[in-house]
């Protein structure tokens, strides 16, 4: 906030951390995570759940959830910047984590998590490549965080895909119905599908939307470092710009946003700056050649309905 902060209203310091945090010097991705939060979402307290552990060799989820679903008063908008491939857990874990997503939902708590910066993803089932999808990213009750680039690195330009941002198909969760009409628009209608044997087309798709995730200043231990990039940069800065949509909401005398998606299909986009240009990675072989799927017209599975236009987001959102 020293370097960057000068022109704006902020807070100074995280208003309650959660949880244990052990003594030692911070990590890149909580620093990243805590100051683009409060920078974009500025003015708004913020706290910090800190889980040590693992679960399955993966990270303790569970444990987080749980711990909210124990809570009576929390912050409306949670960004999570962290993630697992689908088929590194167990289906008991993951559909016991979905049922918390569930709860979260189901209490008006907006849960944001990062796509991944792997693309499509790629692994090998029985001698074939396929698509890796990650999770909690393709859990249907969580809002799901693509990322993009400026089309200028140097420069504020036009926004095109970031080709790492995580994007595909759960292989675990059918297609919830608040995305089947955007989805299969997207399928009938993209020039560059890769093969139907990479990806199950019936299941969840994501993301639901993008914000930059390239290019960012991250200061750590006191040390300015440039060029940090993904989609942990992406997602905490939408949910920094849903905090304030949020406050306008209170304000208002209307309750906070909550689970999102639903509206955000309903709405078709409405408040998103649309990207439609470039294609992320995936399995480096003969048939695919490293590209995955491809941003276009509307819903894309790349960067979702695309980024935030703070005006006209603001102005579609504020009323229920």
């Amino acid at each position: 906030m020293h370097l960057f902060g000068g022109n704006f209203a902020h807070q100074v310091s995280v208003a309650r951390v959660v949880g244990q945090q052990r003594r030692g010097r911070a990590g890149i991705e909580a620093s990243l995570d805590v100051e683009y939060l409060m920078s974009a979402g500025a003015n708004i307290s913020t706290w910090v759940y800190s889980n040590p552990g693992r679960h399955e060799s993966q990270e303790p989820f569970l444990q987080w959830l749980l711990l909210l679903s124990n809570e009576s008063a929390l912050p409306y908008v949670h960004t999570v910047s962290y993630g697992d491939d689908e088929d590194s857990l167990s289906s008991a874990y993951i559909q016991r984590v979905n049922t918390e997503f569930m709860k979260a939902a189901a209490r008006g708590l907006t849960l944001l998590f990062a796509s991944g910066d792997s693309g499509a993803g790629c692994w090998s089932v029985s001698g074939r490549h396929q698509f890796r999808p990650s999770f909690p990213a393709s859990s249907p009750y969580v809002t799901t965080v693509g990322g993009t680039s400026f089309q200028n690195p140097f420069r504020v330009t036009n926004e095109i895909v970031d080709y790492i941002s995580g994007g595909g198909f759960s292989n675990v969760f059918p297609q919830p119905s608040y995305q089947e009409e955007a989805v299969a628009w997207y399928l009938s209608s993209s020039p560059h599908l890769p093969p139907s044997s990479y990806f199950n087309a019936s299941g969840r798709a994501y993301p639901d939307v993008a914000a930059l995730s390239d290019g960012y200043w991250v200061v750590s231990n006191h040390v300015p470092i440039p060029w940090v990039s993904g989609t942990s940069a992406s997602t905490p800065v939408f949910g920094g710009i849903l905090s304030l949509i949020n406050e306008h909401r209170l304000l208002r005398g209307h309750p906070a946003l909550g689970f999102l998606n639903p509206r955000l299909y309903q709405q078709r986009g409405t408040g998103l700056f649309d990207v439609t240009h470039g294609c992320h990675v995936s399995c480096l072989n003969e048939e695919v050649e490293g590209q995955g799927f491809c941003s276009g017209p509307g819903w894309d599975p790349v960067t979702g309905w695309g980024t935030p236009n703070f005006p006209a987001l603001l102005k579609t959102l504020i009323d229920p």
